[in-house]
């Protein structure tokens, strides 16, 4: 039965979930165009996650959670922290030529920069990707 509603073991409803009622009536509506294949798509997420289409569409635009454009951004941020890592590790190739080369390292300063680079760098992919280590 499509669209049963049945009782879990802690007596909730596992039906569609209905979005709380507020004080003041909700008097606006937003009409959507979708292909046959969108609203296909979109009461299929909705059935999945137990809710109706409306309440699926709203909590999501409404979430402040990643969007397509969210996730573009952030891939463009991630090839920008790509290059920079090649940056990084061609100057660290250079300081280990003239090390290799001398027998010392006589640029200490623009090795410590560098360094310091690689560090920071490291931190922020740590905080992009959750990485604790």
């Amino acid at each position: 039965m499509a669209g049963a509603v049945s009782a879990t073991p802690e007596g909730r409803s596992r039906g569609r979930a209905r979005r709380e009622r507020q004080a003041q009536p909700r008097g606006v509506e937003q009409k959507v165009r979708l292909s046959l294949e969108e609203r296909r798509q979109l009461r299929e997420r909705a059935a999945e996650l137990g809710v109706s289409v409306p309440r699926l569409l709203v909590e999501s635009a409404l979430s402040g959670g990643e969007t397509s454009t969210d996730r573009r951004a952030m891939i463009a941020e991630l090839f920008e922290v790509r290059r920079l890592l090649a940056t990084v590790a061609n100057n660290v190739n250079q300081l280990a030529k003239v090390a290799n080369t001398s027998g010392e390292v006589g640029v200490g300063e623009r090795l410590a920069r560098t360094l310091g680079e690689v560090d920071e760098l490291v931190v922020e992919l740590r905080a992009w990707t959750g990485a604790r280590r």
